[in-house]
């Protein structure tokens, strides 16, 4: 993957052991190794020279970018520097919209009262209309009628 042969890539792992824990890198055991072979995922044990094959995480494949010196591990290497960075721009960015969204929540909830208390009086006022104010009738009138 990096351009680099598999002795040069161990012996760059071996040197910098302390950069590969557990969760970047491992190491497959007898049984694992049975089951590839059993599975014919590789044709036989001889397949690996009878040396146990390293397994890297992603973070292991990042950190081995890191160590070697071929130019195909600079360029990933770049790249992950590169796509780190957008990373954190994107969630900065998204940070800043979801504070102001948070703030607009507030705004709004508090606001929430005050619109309540417009429709309120809104329907009041319209109720209002809509009854027939009692008012003298104009016009002529007939004696029986006089207030």
């Amino acid at each position: 993957m990096y351009g680099v042969e598999t002795r040069a890539l161990k012996q760059a792992v071996r040197r910098n052991r302390t950069r590969f824990p557990a969760d970047f890198m491992f190491v497959l055991t007898d049984k694992e190794i049975n089951s590839m072979v059993s599975q014919n995922v590789i044709p036989s044990k001889k397949h690996f020279g009878g040396a146990k094959p390293f397994c890297f995480t992603e973070q292991g494949v990042t950190m081995l970018s890191c160590i070697l010196n071929s130019s195909t591990a600079v360029r990933v290497n770049i790249r992950i520097i590169r796509v780190f960075t957008k990373l954190r721009e994107y969630a900065l960015t998204h940070k800043e919209i979801l504070l102001k969204l948070t703030k607009l929540e507030k705004e709004v909830n508090a606001n929430n009262t005050d619109i309540a208390n417009i429709f309120s009086v809104l329907r009041e006022l319209l109720e209002k209309d809509q009854r027939p104010s009692p008012r003298k009738r104009i016009g002529f009138r007939r004696s029986d009628e006089v207030d």
